[in-house]
């Protein structure tokens, strides 16, 4: 085995195939960064120039001419601020996460055909990204309670050369060191708070549900969520999260927008604040490329069903829709 492709068909979990997903970034940047973690043992080779709509250019370019508003702000609605929201972060997630699905499935293949070296050896990768994904997502959130016990730890050490330097009269370093303990004081509590929000927190929308931006009217998708903002300053400061009722320290969620409303946005980070349920009339036809391997299917009340490990990564339980209740969603769990 050459290399692990990751455009291309994957099986799916309920056993069908997915379409080929040729998935849109900007750059590369994220190949380097995967093939860092893999120390370079297998080539990623990714076709990720353009965009695969399922749909072709002249229905798009229906689409456009019918639905003119993202382009021209004809509701009131500016597009251009409504992309003010998009965040390449979330759009690399949710790419990681299409890269360890198609791991996860080569890997099974690779025993079906008994090639357990090859297994071996892409198992290894498997778990090397997984344990970088979880260490940068506990270094982005601040909720790692190792983070919060290395903050402890520094103060103790911080107190005690305080006491060293009262002790031996050199009073400029204990001020210097006074304010060095207030500032890990303060980084601490903030951890600390972070940590407990994630803990706490009760999301008001659900996996694979549609929802309607408040602001600029787009349909969208869950597909992530988190208890408080995870985003940059930088982010922060251009989407301008501090002018929200909120501002940052409310669920935020990542959103799958619909190709026909901006297909140019993609993916959006947006506040909970900012959301609302889909009418009944808004559920309808809903293109994206990642809705494929990222859920089922809609369930009856015109949402979709999230896989099962998506919910897994969310630790969110699998929602039972009126009417759904002896659907079988391919896993074994309830």
């Amino acid at each position: 085995m050459q290399g692990i492709f990751a455009c291309g068909s994957i099986s799916s979990p309920h056993g069908s195939c997915f379409r080929p997903a040729c998935l849109a970034v900007d750059d590369l940047r994220l190949f380097y960064k995967i093939n860092s973690i893999t120390c370079g043992a297998y080539s990623w080779r990714w076709c990720v120039k353009k965009l695969h709509m399922r749909t072709n250019r002249r229905q798009m370019g229906t689409t456009v001419r019918t639905n003119p508003k993202w382009l021209f702000g004809g509701d009131g609605r500016s597009s251009s601020n409504a992309r003010l929201e998009r965040s390449e972060s979330a759009n690399e997630d949710i790419l990681i996460f299409y890269f360890q699905l198609d791991l996860q499935t080569r890997i099974q293949y690779a025993l079906n055909i008994e090639q357990f070296d090859v297994a071996k050896q892409l198992r290894e990768k498997l778990t090397e990204i997984e344990t970088e994904i979880i260490r940068q997502r506990e270094a982005k959130r601040g909720s790692s309670k190792t983070e919060a016990q290395d903050k402890a730890i520094n103060l103790l050490h911080v107190r005690a050369d305080l006491q060293k330097a009262v002790d031996s009269e050199n009073y400029a370093l204990a001020a210097a060191l006074r304010d060095e303990i207030a500032k890990l004081e303060t980084e601490s509590l903030a951890v600390s708070a972070k940590a407990l929000a994630y803990q706490n927190v009760e999301y008001a929308f659900r996996l694979g549900q549609k929802v309607r931006h408040k602001v600029h009217g787009y349909r969208a998708v869950i597909c992530g969520m988190d208890p408080v903002c995870c985003e940059s300053k930088s982010w922060m400061e251009t989407a301008n999260v501090e002018n929200l009722s909120k501002g940052p320290n409310q669920p935020f969620y990542q959103v799958l927008v619909d190709v026909y409303a901006d297909p140019e946005l993609l993916v959006a980070y947006v506040a909970e604040e900012n959301l609302a349920e889909a009418e009944i009339s808004e559920k309808g036809r809903f293109d994206h490329p990642y809705i494929e391997f990222l859920f089922f299917g809609e369930d009856t009340a015109g949402d979709f069903i999230p896989i099962k490990q998506l919910r897994e990564k969310y630790d969110q339980p699998r929602y039972e829709a009126s009417g759904d209740e002896d659907d079988d969603d391919g896993s074994t769990d309830s």
